[in-house]
Protein backbone atom coordinates (compact mmCIF):
# COMPACT_ATOMS: atom_id res chain seq x y z
CA UNK A 1 0.00 0.00 0.00
CA UNK A 2 2.61 2.33 0.73
CA UNK A 3 4.12 2.10 -2.90
CA UNK A 4 0.78 2.90 -4.32
CA UNK A 5 0.35 5.63 -1.95
CA UNK A 6 3.97 6.65 -2.98
CA UNK A 7 3.19 6.23 -6.74
CA UNK A 8 -0.39 8.30 -6.61
CA UNK A 9 1.35 11.21 -4.74
CA UNK A 10 4.69 11.17 -7.19
CA UNK A 11 1.62 11.58 -10.34
CA UNK A 12 -0.48 14.01 -8.08
CA UNK A 13 3.10 15.98 -7.87
CA UNK A 14 4.16 15.57 -11.48
CA UNK A 15 0.22 17.43 -12.51
CA UNK A 16 0.47 19.94 -10.35
CA UNK A 17 4.02 20.85 -11.34
CA UNK A 18 2.46 20.72 -15.10
CA UNK A 19 -0.49 22.60 -14.28
CA UNK A 20 1.68 25.33 -13.20
CA UNK A 21 4.18 25.09 -16.08
CA UNK A 22 1.14 25.37 -18.52
CA UNK A 23 -1.40 27.99 -16.16
CA UNK A 24 -1.53 31.24 -17.62
CA UNK A 25 0.81 34.17 -15.74
CA UNK A 26 -1.26 36.27 -13.08
CA UNK A 27 -1.98 39.58 -14.95
CA UNK A 28 -2.31 42.56 -13.26
CA UNK A 29 -6.47 44.58 -13.45
CA UNK A 30 -4.52 46.35 -16.32
CA UNK A 31 -3.56 43.74 -18.00
CA UNK A 32 0.72 43.46 -17.47
CA UNK A 33 2.50 40.54 -16.82
CA UNK A 34 4.52 41.31 -13.76
CA UNK A 35 6.93 38.77 -15.10
CA UNK A 36 8.03 41.21 -18.03
CA UNK A 37 9.62 43.68 -15.15
CA UNK A 38 11.27 40.95 -13.14
CA UNK A 39 14.80 41.15 -14.16
CA UNK A 40 18.37 41.81 -12.50
CA UNK A 41 19.87 45.95 -13.97
CA UNK A 42 23.06 46.51 -12.37
CA UNK A 43 23.40 43.91 -9.60
CA UNK A 44 19.89 45.39 -8.27
CA UNK A 45 16.65 43.62 -8.70
CA UNK A 46 13.52 45.15 -10.57
CA UNK A 47 10.07 44.20 -10.17
CA UNK A 48 6.61 45.57 -10.53
CA UNK A 49 4.88 46.52 -7.29
CA UNK A 50 1.14 46.91 -7.66
CA UNK A 51 -1.01 48.87 -5.46
CA UNK A 52 -4.67 48.83 -4.80
CA UNK A 53 -7.30 51.17 -2.74
CA UNK A 54 -11.19 50.00 -1.49
CA UNK A 55 -12.09 51.33 -4.43
CA UNK A 56 -11.02 48.39 -7.09
CA UNK A 57 -8.16 51.01 -8.21
CA UNK A 58 -5.17 49.68 -8.99
CA UNK A 59 -1.35 51.46 -9.01
CA UNK A 60 1.47 49.06 -11.11
CA UNK A 61 4.93 50.51 -10.57
CA UNK A 62 8.21 49.15 -10.83
CA UNK A 63 11.56 50.71 -9.16
CA UNK A 64 13.27 51.18 -12.50
CA UNK A 65 12.98 54.84 -12.28
CA UNK A 66 10.32 54.60 -9.73
CA UNK A 67 7.38 54.63 -12.84
CA UNK A 68 3.98 54.29 -12.61
CA UNK A 69 2.93 51.99 -15.29
CA UNK A 70 -0.43 51.78 -15.09
CA UNK A 71 -2.93 53.39 -13.30
CA UNK A 72 -6.61 51.98 -13.36
CA UNK A 73 -9.15 54.58 -12.60
CA UNK A 74 -13.42 54.13 -12.58
CA UNK A 75 -15.29 55.55 -15.19
CA UNK A 76 -18.74 56.70 -15.28
CA UNK A 77 -19.83 52.96 -16.31
CA UNK A 78 -18.48 51.36 -13.33
CA UNK A 79 -15.83 50.34 -15.51
CA UNK A 80 -12.19 50.53 -14.81
CA UNK A 81 -9.58 51.66 -17.48
CA UNK A 82 -5.89 52.49 -17.17
CA UNK A 83 -4.85 56.44 -17.90
CA UNK A 84 -1.10 56.46 -18.26
CA UNK A 85 0.90 56.45 -21.64
CA UNK A 86 3.52 53.19 -20.99
CA UNK A 87 5.18 49.88 -22.23
CA UNK A 88 4.21 46.22 -21.43
CA UNK A 89 7.89 45.42 -20.52
CA UNK A 90 11.19 46.25 -18.76
CA UNK A 91 13.06 46.16 -22.01
CA UNK A 92 11.25 49.00 -23.86
CA UNK A 93 11.58 51.04 -20.93
CA UNK A 94 15.52 50.11 -20.87
CA UNK A 95 15.86 51.22 -24.78
CA UNK A 96 16.22 54.80 -24.37
CA UNK A 97 17.58 55.19 -28.14
CA UNK A 98 14.12 53.69 -29.34
CA UNK A 99 11.70 54.35 -26.73
CA UNK A 100 10.37 57.78 -24.75
CA UNK A 101 12.44 57.39 -21.48
CA UNK A 102 10.61 58.99 -19.60
CA UNK A 103 7.27 57.76 -19.00
CA UNK A 104 5.64 57.41 -15.83
CA UNK A 105 9.24 58.18 -14.08
CA UNK A 106 10.56 60.14 -11.09
CA UNK A 107 12.51 62.62 -12.38
CA UNK A 108 15.50 64.01 -10.90
CA UNK A 109 18.19 65.06 -9.96
CA UNK A 110 16.18 68.49 -11.87
CA UNK A 111 13.42 68.06 -13.58
CA UNK A 112 12.71 70.07 -16.85
CA UNK A 113 15.64 72.17 -18.37
CA UNK A 114 19.04 74.06 -17.26
CA UNK A 115 20.52 76.19 -20.10
CA UNK A 116 23.45 75.69 -21.40
CA UNK A 117 24.20 72.89 -18.56
CA UNK A 118 25.28 75.21 -16.86
CA UNK A 119 24.36 77.22 -13.32
CA UNK A 120 26.65 78.20 -10.36
CA UNK A 121 26.16 78.17 -6.16
CA UNK A 122 27.97 80.87 -5.10
CA UNK A 123 31.34 81.43 -7.53
CA UNK A 124 31.30 78.34 -8.41
CA UNK A 125 29.98 77.09 -11.71
CA UNK A 126 28.89 73.53 -12.48
CA UNK A 127 28.76 71.94 -16.05
CA UNK A 128 25.80 69.49 -17.03
CA UNK A 129 25.30 66.74 -19.00
CA UNK A 130 23.86 68.43 -22.42
CA UNK A 131 21.38 65.93 -23.66
CA UNK A 132 18.77 68.05 -25.09
CA UNK A 133 20.12 69.20 -28.67
CA UNK A 134 18.54 72.16 -30.35
CA UNK A 135 21.37 72.51 -33.11
CA UNK A 136 23.88 74.49 -32.36
CA UNK A 137 22.40 75.07 -28.54
CA UNK A 138 22.32 72.27 -26.13
CA UNK A 139 20.62 72.35 -22.32
CA UNK A 140 20.45 69.84 -19.55
CA UNK A 141 17.01 68.19 -19.54
CA UNK A 142 15.45 65.65 -16.66
CA UNK A 143 18.80 65.54 -15.07
CA UNK A 144 20.60 63.95 -18.06
CA UNK A 145 18.06 61.69 -19.67
CA UNK A 146 19.08 58.38 -20.16
CA UNK A 147 21.81 59.04 -17.20
CA UNK A 148 19.24 60.42 -15.33
CA UNK A 149 17.65 58.81 -12.19
CA UNK A 150 14.85 58.23 -14.09
CA UNK A 151 16.90 55.49 -16.12
CA UNK A 152 18.25 54.01 -12.24
CA UNK A 153 17.62 51.35 -10.11
CA UNK A 154 15.63 52.33 -7.14
CA UNK A 155 15.98 50.58 -4.25
CA UNK A 156 12.69 49.22 -2.18
CA UNK A 157 13.02 50.48 1.66
CA UNK A 158 8.99 49.07 2.21
CA UNK A 159 6.07 48.05 0.15
CA UNK A 160 2.31 46.77 0.75
CA UNK A 161 -0.92 46.72 -0.59
CA UNK A 162 -1.64 50.56 -1.03
CA UNK A 163 1.99 52.17 -0.72
CA UNK A 164 5.64 52.18 -2.08
CA UNK A 165 8.60 53.69 -0.92
CA UNK A 166 11.78 53.74 -3.11
CA UNK A 167 14.91 55.35 -2.53
CA UNK A 168 18.13 55.86 -4.42
CA UNK A 169 21.66 57.40 -3.73
CA UNK A 170 22.96 59.94 -6.24
CA UNK A 171 27.24 60.25 -6.33
CA UNK A 172 28.68 63.89 -5.98
CA UNK A 173 29.24 64.77 -9.80
CA UNK A 174 26.61 62.40 -11.39
CA UNK A 175 26.15 64.69 -14.77
CA UNK A 176 27.87 67.04 -13.39
CA UNK A 177 25.59 68.10 -9.91
CA UNK A 178 27.31 68.74 -7.01
CA UNK A 179 26.53 66.46 -3.80
CA UNK A 180 25.83 62.80 -2.84
CA UNK A 181 22.20 62.69 -2.36
CA UNK A 182 19.82 60.28 -0.82
CA UNK A 183 16.37 60.61 -2.70
CA UNK A 184 12.93 58.60 -2.13
CA UNK A 185 9.72 58.85 -3.64
CA UNK A 186 6.80 57.40 -1.61
CA UNK A 187 3.34 56.01 -3.71
CA UNK A 188 0.17 56.06 -1.82
CA UNK A 189 -2.70 55.23 -3.31
CA UNK A 190 -5.47 56.02 -1.04
CA UNK A 191 -9.14 54.82 -0.84
CA UNK A 192 -10.56 58.46 -1.26
CA UNK A 193 -9.16 57.71 -4.85
CA UNK A 194 -5.55 59.65 -4.59
CA UNK A 195 -2.37 58.79 -5.90
CA UNK A 196 -0.18 61.01 -3.75
CA UNK A 197 3.33 61.11 -4.47
CA UNK A 198 5.77 62.79 -1.88
CA UNK A 199 9.74 63.37 -3.14
CA UNK A 200 12.63 63.89 -0.07
CA UNK A 201 16.29 64.26 -1.01
CA UNK A 202 19.15 65.16 1.26
CA UNK A 203 22.61 65.67 0.65
CA UNK A 204 26.06 66.37 1.96
CA UNK A 205 26.77 69.47 0.15
CA UNK A 206 24.62 72.57 -1.24
CA UNK A 207 23.30 71.27 -4.43
CA UNK A 208 20.14 71.78 -6.70
CA UNK A 209 17.17 69.63 -6.81
CA UNK A 210 13.68 69.29 -8.48
CA UNK A 211 12.21 65.94 -9.00
CA UNK A 212 8.51 65.01 -10.58
CA UNK A 213 6.73 62.34 -11.41
CA UNK A 214 6.18 62.70 -15.50
CA UNK A 215 2.89 60.24 -15.74
CA UNK A 216 1.17 61.12 -19.11
CA UNK A 217 -2.35 61.00 -18.92
CA UNK A 218 -5.25 60.43 -20.75
CA UNK A 219 -8.61 60.21 -19.28
CA UNK A 220 -10.29 59.54 -22.31
CA UNK A 221 -9.31 55.38 -22.33
CA UNK A 222 -8.09 55.39 -25.68
CA UNK A 223 -4.48 55.76 -26.45
CA UNK A 224 -4.90 55.54 -30.19
CA UNK A 225 -6.23 58.99 -30.57
CA UNK A 226 -5.90 62.66 -29.66
CA UNK A 227 -6.75 63.48 -26.46
CA UNK A 228 -6.75 67.48 -26.32
CA UNK A 229 -10.87 67.24 -26.11
CA UNK A 230 -10.05 66.82 -22.71
CA UNK A 231 -10.97 69.77 -20.69
CA UNK A 232 -7.88 71.35 -18.52
CA UNK A 233 -7.79 74.18 -15.60
CA UNK A 234 -4.93 75.96 -14.46
CA UNK A 235 -4.96 78.20 -11.14
CA UNK A 236 -2.84 80.31 -12.69
CA UNK A 237 -2.51 83.99 -13.49
CA UNK A 238 1.29 83.72 -14.97
CA UNK A 239 3.36 81.75 -16.57
CA UNK A 240 7.19 81.64 -17.75
CA UNK A 241 7.22 81.94 -21.89
CA UNK A 242 9.94 80.28 -23.50
CA UNK A 243 12.72 80.77 -26.60
CA UNK A 244 12.46 77.94 -29.67
CA UNK A 245 14.70 75.76 -27.19
CA UNK A 246 11.70 75.78 -24.12
CA UNK A 247 14.28 77.89 -22.53
CA UNK A 248 12.50 80.47 -20.03
CA UNK A 249 12.81 84.15 -21.39
CA UNK A 250 13.08 85.57 -17.53
CA UNK A 251 10.40 87.37 -18.08
CA UNK A 252 6.44 86.37 -15.88
CA UNK A 253 3.84 87.33 -18.09
CA UNK A 254 -0.01 87.31 -17.51
CA UNK A 255 -2.23 84.73 -18.82
CA UNK A 256 -4.94 86.97 -19.23
CA UNK A 257 -6.14 87.13 -22.76
CA UNK A 258 -3.78 84.85 -24.86
CA UNK A 259 -4.57 81.22 -25.42
CA UNK A 260 -2.40 80.13 -21.77
CA UNK A 261 -5.64 81.06 -20.10
CA UNK A 262 -6.85 78.04 -18.32
CA UNK A 263 -8.29 79.73 -15.00
CA UNK A 264 -11.87 78.76 -16.21
CA UNK A 265 -11.87 74.64 -17.28
CA UNK A 266 -11.35 74.80 -20.90
CA UNK A 267 -11.10 72.37 -23.75
CA UNK A 268 -7.66 71.93 -24.67
CA UNK A 269 -7.81 72.14 -27.91
CA UNK A 270 -9.85 75.00 -27.98
CA UNK A 271 -7.43 77.30 -26.30
CA UNK A 272 -4.57 75.36 -28.40
CA UNK A 273 -6.53 76.34 -31.96
CA UNK A 274 -8.25 79.86 -30.99
CA UNK A 275 -5.09 82.38 -32.05
CA UNK A 276 -2.55 80.31 -34.66
CA UNK A 277 0.06 83.04 -34.71
CA UNK A 278 0.34 82.76 -30.90
CA UNK A 279 4.24 82.32 -30.77
CA UNK A 280 4.58 80.13 -27.92
CA UNK A 281 2.15 77.45 -29.36
CA UNK A 282 3.87 77.71 -32.61
CA UNK A 283 7.53 77.21 -30.61
CA UNK A 284 6.27 73.43 -28.85
CA UNK A 285 4.09 72.90 -31.21
CA UNK A 286 1.56 72.75 -28.75
CA UNK A 287 2.03 73.27 -24.58
CA UNK A 288 5.30 72.75 -23.19
CA UNK A 289 5.29 75.46 -20.80
CA UNK A 290 5.53 76.40 -17.01
CA UNK A 291 2.48 77.69 -14.96
CA UNK A 292 3.14 80.13 -11.83
CA UNK A 293 0.62 78.69 -9.77
CA UNK A 294 -1.64 81.09 -7.57
CA UNK A 295 -1.53 78.18 -4.75
CA UNK A 296 2.44 78.89 -3.71
CA UNK A 297 2.62 82.27 -1.98
CA UNK A 298 5.77 83.79 -3.36
CA UNK A 299 6.45 86.23 -0.10
CA UNK A 300 6.39 82.93 2.10
CA UNK A 301 8.19 80.66 0.13
CA UNK A 302 5.61 77.94 0.46
CA UNK A 303 2.55 76.08 -1.60
CA UNK A 304 -0.80 75.12 -0.20
CA UNK A 305 -0.91 71.80 -1.55
CA UNK A 306 -4.69 71.23 -0.16
CA UNK A 307 -5.72 73.76 -2.78
CA UNK A 308 -6.45 72.48 -6.35
CA UNK A 309 -4.04 73.75 -8.43
CA UNK A 310 -5.27 72.25 -11.60
CA UNK A 311 -7.58 69.79 -13.27
CA UNK A 312 -7.93 67.54 -15.95
CA UNK A 313 -11.65 66.17 -17.12
CA UNK A 314 -12.69 63.84 -19.97
CA UNK A 315 -16.60 64.22 -20.71
CA UNK A 316 -16.15 60.48 -22.62
CA UNK A 317 -15.66 58.68 -19.35
CA UNK A 318 -16.71 61.05 -16.65
CA UNK A 319 -13.37 60.89 -15.14
CA UNK A 320 -11.94 64.25 -12.92
CA UNK A 321 -8.46 64.67 -11.51
CA UNK A 322 -7.67 66.92 -9.27
CA UNK A 323 -4.10 67.57 -8.49
CA UNK A 324 -2.53 69.36 -5.49
CA UNK A 325 1.38 70.44 -4.80
CA UNK A 326 3.13 72.23 -2.53
CA UNK A 327 5.32 73.41 -5.43
CA UNK A 328 5.38 76.73 -7.38
CA UNK A 329 4.86 75.93 -10.79
CA UNK A 330 3.11 73.01 -12.91
CA UNK A 331 4.72 71.90 -16.48
CA UNK A 332 1.80 71.20 -18.96
CA UNK A 333 3.14 69.13 -21.59
CA UNK A 334 0.49 68.19 -24.47
CA UNK A 335 2.72 65.33 -25.92
CA UNK A 336 3.53 67.28 -28.88
CA UNK A 337 6.44 64.67 -29.67
CA UNK A 338 4.14 61.53 -29.55
CA UNK A 339 3.75 59.64 -33.09
CA UNK A 340 7.26 61.44 -33.98
CA UNK A 341 11.08 60.72 -34.46
CA UNK A 342 12.97 57.84 -33.61
CA UNK A 343 10.73 55.02 -32.63
CA UNK A 344 7.48 56.67 -33.38
CA UNK A 345 6.21 53.47 -34.92
CA UNK A 346 7.04 51.32 -32.13
CA UNK A 347 4.35 49.73 -29.85
CA UNK A 348 3.39 50.99 -26.82
CA UNK A 349 0.97 49.33 -23.78
CA UNK A 350 -1.88 46.86 -25.94
CA UNK A 351 -0.05 47.04 -28.91
CA UNK A 352 -1.06 50.77 -29.61
CA UNK A 353 1.22 53.60 -31.38
CA UNK A 354 1.14 56.88 -29.40
CA UNK A 355 -0.56 59.82 -31.96
CA UNK A 356 0.35 62.97 -31.51
CA UNK A 357 -1.84 65.10 -28.47
CA UNK A 358 -2.88 62.13 -26.96
CA UNK A 359 -1.89 62.80 -23.59
CA UNK A 360 -1.74 65.73 -20.77
CA UNK A 361 1.50 65.67 -18.30
CA UNK A 362 1.16 67.82 -14.89
CA UNK A 363 4.22 67.93 -13.85
CA UNK A 364 5.13 69.65 -10.03
CA UNK A 365 8.11 71.51 -10.17
CA UNK A 366 10.27 74.77 -9.68
CA UNK A 367 10.14 76.81 -12.74
CA UNK A 368 12.23 75.85 -15.50
CA UNK A 369 16.02 76.99 -15.13
CA UNK A 370 15.06 78.35 -11.83
CA UNK A 371 18.89 77.90 -11.07
CA UNK A 372 19.86 80.79 -13.07
CA UNK A 373 17.27 82.68 -11.84
CA UNK A 374 17.88 84.04 -8.36
CA UNK A 375 14.95 86.10 -8.19
CA UNK A 376 12.58 82.90 -8.47
CA UNK A 377 11.64 80.47 -5.75
CA UNK A 378 15.17 78.67 -5.20
CA UNK A 379 16.22 74.77 -6.19
CA UNK A 380 18.71 74.74 -3.96
CA UNK A 381 19.11 72.64 -1.42
CA UNK A 382 22.04 72.85 1.77
CA UNK A 383 23.07 69.91 3.64
CA UNK A 384 21.61 69.62 7.10
CA UNK A 385 18.53 68.59 9.14
CA UNK A 386 14.82 70.61 8.54
CA UNK A 387 14.08 73.12 6.35
CA UNK A 388 17.29 72.47 4.53
CA UNK A 389 16.06 68.88 3.81
CA UNK A 390 14.20 68.37 0.24
CA UNK A 391 10.77 67.86 0.37
CA UNK A 392 7.95 67.63 -2.50
CA UNK A 393 4.32 66.99 -2.65
CA UNK A 394 2.18 66.07 -5.13
CA UNK A 395 -1.51 64.64 -5.14
CA UNK A 396 -3.59 63.49 -8.03
CA UNK A 397 -7.40 62.69 -6.70
CA UNK A 398 -9.55 60.86 -9.27
CA UNK A 399 -13.87 60.66 -9.38
CA UNK A 400 -16.20 60.46 -11.50
CA UNK A 401 -17.77 64.07 -12.10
Amino acid sequence: MKKIKGLFLGAGLAIAMFSACTSEPQLTASGLDPAKFDTIIGNKQVKLYVLKNAAGMEACITNYGGRVVSLMVPTKNDSLIDVVLGYDNIEQYMDTTKYASDYGSSVGRYANRIKDGKFKIDTLEYHLKQNDVHGDVAHCLHGGGATGWMNQVYDVVNSNDSTLILQLTAEDGENGFPGTVIATTTYTLKNDGTLDIVFEASTNKTTIINMTNHNYYNLNGDMSKEAMDMVLMINADNYTPSDETYIPTGKIEPVEGTPMDFRQPTVIKENMEKDTTFQQIKNAGGYDHNWCLNTYDLKKGKGDDTQVCASLYSPTTGIMMEMYTNEPGVQVYTGNFQGKGEGADNHRKNGISYPTHVSVCLESQKYPDSPNHPEWPSPIVKPGKGESKYYSHAAYKFYVK
